[in-house]
């Protein structure tokens, strides 16, 4: 039991670790909440007088290891929030899909014993991949995009949270439209907090990409839009 315990809070924890790196850091602390309160229920359970029955522990680590590994998958795969929710649950999922099948391992049968394995082993192979897609390859450059401009609506442009700091994360080699999007937003966040110089950095980098032509324009006016009530805020606190 004490293993699960620790299983557990060390995903809870790496999830908490993990999260603070990235552009939508709430999916990582909801999972990781959820991760170290089961593992405090199992760390009571520890202490009760009744034994907790051995196939509990591996039981919830499949079934909450694999509902937000299928909710970090989505994510991973649709909407590129997160990339952390799903290798770190897929941890316990496979945990406990071992753990689930070797309780009862030398009274099962050949046939079972090969099966089981051959299950688990497919789920060790999801595991790599998950693995693989999320801690190496990472957060993609629309992903930081779409937080800069959140973090914009948020009124947070300074810090290794702000909007600037996300923006400047948001290249891609790959993506020279993304590029020009970031410029874009770069020049159009200093120069309404009045950093001249870094603006017409971001504009001269702007205009060996093609310039503001090749900008949506709807792109702009969303930047903009978003930077007024900052601006409005900025104002009142200077008047006071």
């Amino acid at each position: 039991m004490l293993l699960w315990v620790l299983l557990f809070v060390g995903v809870a924890f790496a999830l908490f670790l993990y999260a603070r790196h990235q552009p939508f850091p709430e999916h990582g602390f909801t999972a990781g909440g959820i991760f170290l309160f089961v593992g405090f229920v199992l760390y009571i359970a520890m202490g009760a007088e009744r034994a907790t029955s051995p196939i509990v522990p591996p039981v919830l680590a499949i079934f909450f290891g694999g509902f937000f590994t299928i909710i970090g998958g989505r994510h991973m795969a649709r909407t590129q929030r997160d990339v952390i929710v799903a290798p770190f649950s897929g941890i316990l999922l496979v945990a406990g899909i071992f753990g689930l099948v070797t309780l009862d391992w030398i009274e099962q049968t050949t046939v079972e014993q090969i099966g089981n394995f051959i299950i688990a082993s497919l789920f060790l192979l999801l595991e790599i991949y998950l693995l693989f897609r999320g801690l190496v390859v990472g957060v993609q450059g629309v992903t930081w995009s779409q937080s800069g401009l959140r973090q914009i609506q948020r009124g947070l442009i300074h810090g290794p949270r702000g909007a600037i700091a996300h923006f400047e994360r948001s290249w891609d080699m790959q993506d020279p439209v993304l590029n020009v999007m970031a410029h874009a937003a770069l020049a159009r966040i200093h120069n309404s907090i009045g950093d001249l110089s870094e603006s017409e950095m971001h504009e001269d980098r702007l205009r060996r990409l093609g310039g503001w032509d090749v900008v949506d324009s709807s792109w702009i006016a969303i930047i903009e839009s978003s930077l007024n009530p900052q601006s409005q805020r900025s104002d009142d606190q200077s008047e006071e």
